[in-house]
């Protein structure tokens, strides 16, 4: 229960500041769209091989291999969108605003080593799905137990590097070292074990998708009812509903996108204080953590 209320605490400190800084949201929503289009263009060709060429062996190569490329492709927006938001919320936190341009300029610094954490999070996330497509069996069992963990932990690992990234210009060899380092000072696992962001983000982002669909369904159910038969009418009724079921769900990505950027970028800079600090000898001088991790903490 601690653990939810200091998630909660959290969540509105990192939305207090998206509301006085509103440039804090604007890449959560422009990788919302822009990964929408690069959805639809990689779902064509993916598509048209799997029309022509079936489930032969060589249809099932070209879609695995299309397949990764659309992962890597929407893992670099993910990645080039977050790493904007972490520059914007540092910016914000240590000179009480965030400016899109010098995010801009961060990440087109960082871009090659967006896109090496992009390629191994697209290799993590390929490993996981060969491993689901293994045979059964105690070997196919292992295999995937293994890679569902280390999805699972490099994931979290990412939210992490990317940071250290945009704040230290660190490459993803660099980074992961930096990551491992803060980590062994036990800081990052207590902030993601002691607070509860990710629980309470995905239980606001499912009762709003919740909320959207209940809307959506009563909208189409109850324009297909009273159009009295006409097929038409029946279709505008359910296309509205549909839009507004994917409107909410829009809004709940965003929303999660955005808390969970700005927690990591929060857990990431009070590692990287205390570590400064330990470095120039302040072993005895309490470092305090960023501003809402502080108020989530208390």
């Amino acid at each position: 229960m601690q653990s939810f209320s200091r998630g909660w605490s959290f969540l509105k400190q990192a939305w207090s500041m998206a509301f006085k800084d509103k440039d804090l949201l604007k890449p959560s929503v422009y990788a919302l769209i822009v990964g929408m289009i690069v959805s639809v263009i990689g779902i064509i060709p993916l598509a048209a091989a799997g029309f022509f060429l079936g489930d032969s062996q060589i249809g099932r190569i070209i879609l695995f291999v299309l397949g990764s490329i659309l992962v890597f492709a929407q893992f670099v927006v993910t990645y080039v969108f977050s790493g904007m938001t972490v520059y914007l919320i540092y910016g914000y936190l240590t000179h009480g605003d965030g400016h899109m341009d010098k995010a801009w300029a961060i990440v087109r610094r960082d871009f090659f080593d967006i896109l090496t954490l992009a390629a191994a999070s697209t290799a993590v996330n390929m490993l996981r799905s060969l491993a689901n497509r293994s045979n059964r069996g105690i070997a196919g069992n292992l295999a995937r137990s293994a890679t569902s963990l280390l999805q699972v932990l490099w994931t979290e690992a990412a939210y992490l590097i990317l940071p250290a990234m945009v704040i230290d210009d660190l490459n993803l060899k660099n980074g992961m070292q930096r990551v491992l380092n803060i980590t062994k000072e036990n800081l990052l696992l207590i902030g993601i074990s002691t607070v509860g962001v990710r629980f309470v983000t995905g239980l606001i982002s499912f009762l709003f998708g919740l909320l959207g669909f209940a809307i959506g369904f009563a909208v189409g159910g109850g324009a297909a009812y009273l159009s009295g038969g006409s097929t038409a009418l029946s279709i505008v009724g359910i296309v509205i509903g549909a839009l507004i079921f994917f409107a909410f769900v829009m809004v709940a990505n965003v929303f999660g996108s955005y808390t969970s950027t700005a927690y990591h970028t929060c857990l990431y800079i009070w590692a990287r204080d205390v570590e400064t600090a330990k470095a120039e000898g302040r072993v005895e001088q309490k470092v305090a953590a960023p501003a809402p991790l502080a108020a989530a903490l208390a």
